[in-house]
């Protein structure tokens, strides 16, 4: 078997749970959003032949939402790199943050407008500016 990447069974247990849609910061944006009486898809692929889903997505008009975690994106306030395996944590996170560079990068190109938050944004500001970008683009 092969050596996991976790330093303890604590450890690993405790990342296996961390959740990849439905994060309260998700939920809480998710709930204002719709309080404003905007319809989204959840966790959604924009683009079939793109492997990449948005955290909420609004068709007619081509707007995707990501809500990226602030330990999982490398937030440039709140990220810390872990003591234990940081060469493993530092790559996984580097490759985190390349892959959303793409996925921000070819959307754009597709004709999508991409908007991307941090987890610990105020809900009410994000809801607002998603708001407000998803009424300002025509419907396709």
């Amino acid at each position: 078997m092969a050596e996991s990447w976790a330093s303890s069974d604590a450890v690993r247990r405790t990342m296996q749970g961390n959740r990849g849609r439905d994060t309260s910061a998700e939920l809480a944006i998710r709930r204002l959003v719709h309080a404003r009486g905007l319809r989204y898809r959840v966790n959604y692929r924009p683009e079939s032949t793109l492997r990449r889903t948005g955290d909420l997505v609004f068709t007619k008009v081509r707007v995707v939402v990501l809500v990226d975690g602030c330990y999982w994106h490398g937030c440039p306030e709140h990220f810390v790199p872990p003591v234990r395996n940081r060469d493993f944590w530092s790559s996984k996170i580097e490759r985190n943050r390349e892959r959303d560079a793409e996925t921000t990068a070819e959307s754009t190109k597709r004709g999508w407008r991409v908007l991307r938050f941090w987890e610990h944004e105020s809900p009410e500001r994000v809801a607002a500016a998603i708001e407000s970008a998803v009424r300002a683009r025509p419907n396709r």
